[in-house]
């Protein structure tokens, strides 16, 4: 299988980030780790192996990157804006650094995916860049980070939670991306995020956006779980 390391200094967060790439071609998928998570997660924790098959045979491309949670919204020694300042300059990396190379080496249509708070990561990156995201699998997210804002709240705050900006979002350049791509919500039965994932479910119904919601029976909020989804819904 391609295995791939990169590492290179960010402008917009002023220090080095790395990622790994695996496969050669077919969709490629930008992976966010879970809360707190390094670059290789996605492959300490079974995930790409689960997949191998589809890297293997050039189905599927994956561009496992960094999180920046620790100096954003998991900081809790810093400001509550500060927090909101470090998300915005990490979307940036994502948009200035990681989304030119994945263009460089894959044209087709790009995906994102996550677990836990990656699959947070990856949704709202989605939503709120729908004209570089096509589709999103997204497993066990929650999707509200007033958790992280200590009751401060703003207009970036607004548009970095889905639920709080997605029920009352009427622009069409957003809405008629969302119903031209793909949406996968998946969680378990006994999984905490299940009610989230009802709930953001609900909401895209509501603005008329095609989507799928698979509730896994008998299954809880860990890797094992999650490595079976990715096999179910990543190309």
């Amino acid at each position: 299988m391609n295995r791939e390391y990169h590492r290179w200094y960010s402008h917009d967060l002023g220090h080095d980030m790395e990622l790994l790439v695996f496969g050669y071609s077919g969709t490629p998928y930008i992976v966010f780790p879970s809360s707190m998570g390094a670059f290789f997660e996605y492959e300490d924790t079974g995930m790409v192996g689960a997949v191998a098959d589809k890297l293997q045979h050039g189905r599927l491309q994956l561009f496992c990157v960094a999180s920046a949670d620790r100096e954003s919204w998991y900081n809790r020694a810093a400001h509550p804006r500060h927090r909101v300042d470090r998300a915005l300059a990490y979307e940036r990396y994502l948009l200035h650094d990681v989304i030119p190379l994945i263009r460089h080496r894959n044209g087709n249509p790009l995906g994102s995916t996550g677990c836990s708070f990656g699959a947070y990561q990856a949704l709202t990156f989605a939503l709120r860049h729908p004209d570089v995201i096509s589709s999103a699998v997204a497993m066990s997210g929650a999707f509200d980070v007033h958790q992280f804002l200590d009751g401060y709240y703003d207009q970036d705050c607004y548009f970095l939670s889905p639920r709080d900006f997605l029920p009352n979002l009427s622009d069409s350049w957003f809405l008629d991306r969302y119903r031209g791509g793909k949406w996968v919500l998946a969680t378990g039965e006994h999984d905490i995020c299940l009610r989230e994932n009802e709930r953001m479910s609900d909401m895209l119904s509501a603005k008329g956006v095609p989507h799928s919601l698979h509730v896994w029976q008998g299954m809880w909020h860990d890797w094992p779980w999650w490595q079976k989804m990715a096999q179910a819904y990543l190309p």
